[in-house]
């Protein structure tokens, strides 16, 4: 089964913190379109195409080919959203993540954290194998905060080419004070004053689900590793693409290391496709989002070939070409 946790901070609606929408206000609707596209193959609520402006295909395109490929259906969990989803899901009542720098970001994370727990266990009765992926715009800026606030060294990828660092920087420096400020020290505690929505759904899940879990995606899942590290549960593995590994902004692998758990890397090959849009994922455009990189490693895991698996995206993206 793949599982999707969709969430709003409003920190992507900080200019130039987030490439997941043509504008930061866009960024609050691009959960709920990529829900829409994953599920029915399609955006059909608004005249839009599913590529980047610059003709990169959302990741989301990517996880909808693998769902046409493996013949699965998604689970998505409304874990705070700005915009009412499209799709069926799975709610937990949340609300969108403040900014971190101004509130407390998750007022009701423990209780998310509960909400997850409870979905976790749902899950549990359905498949024994659980690839757990989220879509949060600027969600890479609220993982910066909770993994410094965690302790680590850690930094972030983007899904610009050029990650504003400085810019999530000094987004981190405030929120980092504020919670000096406020003592919050518990795991749970630094969701709420920093995190998004996502990341105590996300961790409640993974801490009830009984069968094999790996986590779908980069930076953002990474924050959800080291919570349930510091809750002193177990850490799934996780699996990304090879863009978030080679990304040189992120230090991803030295962050693996450093939470104690471990990655697998999946290489699609996208500037070897013949794709334009696709070839931007390796220059740095995009890289990872809505589950993709587990997505792909699902199909494989599902005995497709990585030929099929690659012919599979090229096809459903040209239709957008």
């Amino acid at each position: 089964m793949i599982a999707i946790v969709l969430a709003n901070t409003m920190l992507s609606t900080v200019p130039g913190i987030s490439g997941a929408g043509p504008t930061p206000e866009a960024t609050l609707l691009t959960p709920v379109l990529d829900a829409e596209l994953v599920t029915t193959g399609a955006i059909t609520s608004m005249p839009v195409r599913p590529n980047t402006p610059t003709g990169c295909p959302t990741p989301a395109a990517i996880t909808r080919s693998m769902v046409e490929l493996t013949d699965l259906t998604p689970i998505f969990i409304n874990a705070g959203l700005a915009h009412t989803p499209t799709v069926p899901c799975l709610d937990v009542y949340g609300r969108p993540g403040g900014d971190p720098r101004k509130e407390d970001a998750v007022p009701d994370a423990a209780r998310l954290f509960e909400r997850g727990e409870i979905i976790g266990r749902l899950l549990s009765q359905q498949s024994d194998l659980l690839m757990l992926g989220e879509c949060v715009p600027g969600g890479t800026t609220t993982a910066l905060c909770v993994l410094r606030a965690l302790g680590y060294k850690a930094s972030v990828s983007s899904a610009f080419v050029k990650n504003p660092l400085d810019l999530k920087g000094d987004v981190c420096k405030g929120v980092l004070a504020r919670i000096d400020e406020t003592g919050a020290d518990a795991p749970l505690d630094i969701l709420r004053a920093a995190g998004d929505p996502m990341m105590p759904v996300a961790a409640g899940i993974a801490s009830t689900y009984s069968g094999d879990i790996l986590f779908a995606g980069g930076t953002q899942m990474l924050a959800v590793a080291a919570t349930l590290k510091a809750l002193g549960k177990y850490v799934p593995p996780l699996a990304t693409t090879v863009y978030i590994r080679d990304d040189p902004t992120a230090g991803f692998p030295g962050s693996i290391a450093e939470i104690g758990t471990s990655a697998y890397y999946i290489d699609p090959d996208f500037a070897g496709m013949g794709h334009a849009g696709l070839a931007r994922y390796g220059i740095g455009e995009v890289k990872e989002g809505t589950g993709a990189g587990g997505a792909l490693m699902l199909a494989y895991l599902l005995g497709y070939e990585p030929e099929e698996i690659t012919r599979k995206v090229f096809d459903f993206v040209a239709k957008y070409a």
